[in-house]
């Protein structure tokens, strides 16, 4: 108690006061009144330091708590005080704990979220990066020009998807930090699914997969067009890994007063209802394991639409295939 310098200049201070008021006594009114105010001095002086000392005592106690507390022990609380002052410390304090816990249990699901992620991440390198190893190997030991020429255009595959990977990884992440910045313009629905069927007409050519689209002019929705082409994309090459040869893919808008809803369905085989909560997660294939993704797609798709104010879920068709249905809610005036 006496460490603080506040205690020790008030008692200095004290004592002198109670020395001089016991001489004044004993000099102005007679030496029985300066030795009775020297005792009551004295008695209230030991009152007032044994009160601070509870205090500091209970101080000290709670700050002992607080340190208990900070370093993890959940069964730990502060015990609770009668007195006002400390009585509001207590109660302040016992919020703060309870936030902190609270935070350290958010961030320990977030370590072991991280960690789960990352062993996925190396699993899902480790996979492409065996198979080029062992086409080198092969490679090594195939004299035919022919072979050696599909070798090649097989370890070239494997590593396009590997980028895919790693460039969806990075966009996840980047989305995950915050770091990205959305530009808010109008988009129209019916050049942004043009703009997300680009890049994949030559596949769907090549596969025979046929595209029809009942989209609306004039409907527009409002967030950064490069990012919803890459949501919508993910979708359609779900869509069109789905319905395989020969198949076909319909898209259909919907604008309505309260949202604006795209309907993506396939003529592929649907989804396992035991599947269908699962298919945003990241690193999620599904029971399928001849799929050629790697479980990022509909996880980048579902971040970006998120943040965008959006929601996107998966269902089965009535009479067939999966449908992917994308709603944007309007602002009410």
């Amino acid at each position: 108690m006496f460490r603080n310098r506040e205690i020790r200049q008030f008692a200095g201070l004290f004592f002198l006061i109670t020395i001089m008021t016991g001489a004044a006594g004993m000099l102005l009114i007679c030496p029985e009144a300066g030795i009775l105010i020297f005792i009551l001095a004295v008695c209230y002086g030991a009152a007032f330091f044994w009160f601070i000392r509870e205090r500091y005592k209970r101080i000290a106690r709670m700050s002992e708590q607080i340190d208990q507390i900070l370093h993890d022990k959940d069964g730990m609380y502060i015990a609770e005080e009668e007195e006002g002052e400390l009585s509001i410390l207590q109660s302040e304090i016992g919020k703060m704990t309870l936030k902190i816990r609270q935070q350290n249990r958010a961030l320990q699901k977030e370590k072991e979220r991280l960690a789960d992620s990352l062993a996925d991440i190396a699993h899902q390198l480790r996979t492409p990066l065996t198979s080029v190893n062992l086409i080198l190997s092969l490679l090594e030991k195939q004299p035919e020009e022919g072979r050696r020429r599909a070798l090649f255009l097989e370890m070239e595959d494997l590593l396009v998807r590997v980028d895919s990977l790693i460039t969806s990884l990075l966009k996840l992440s980047r989305l995950d930090a915050g770091i990205i910045v959305f530009q808010k313009e109008p988009v129209e629905v019916r050049a942004l699914v043009d703009t997300a069927l680009r890049p994949l007409r030559i596949s769907m050519d090549l596969h025979d997969v046929t595209v029809r689209m009942d989209l609306p002019d004039g409907v527009s929705l409002s967030g950064d067009p490069d990012w919803l082409a890459q949501a919508v994309q993910n979708i359609l090459k779900n869509c069109m890994e789905s319905a395989g040869d020969h198949g076909w893919i319909e898209i259909v808008c919907e604008d309505t007063l309260l949202f604006t809803e795209i309907r993506i369905h396939d003529s592929g085989s649907g989804f396992d209802e035991s599947e269908l909560h699962s298919l945003f997660e990241r690193f999620y294939r599904g029971k399928d394991t001849k799929t050629s993704g790697y479980g990022i797609g509909l996880a980048l798709c579902k971040s970006i639409l998120t943040r965008h104010g959006g929601t996107v879920r998966a269902r089965n068709h009535p009479e067939g295939g999966a449908v992917f249905l994308i709603r944007f809610p309007k602002d009410l005036p």
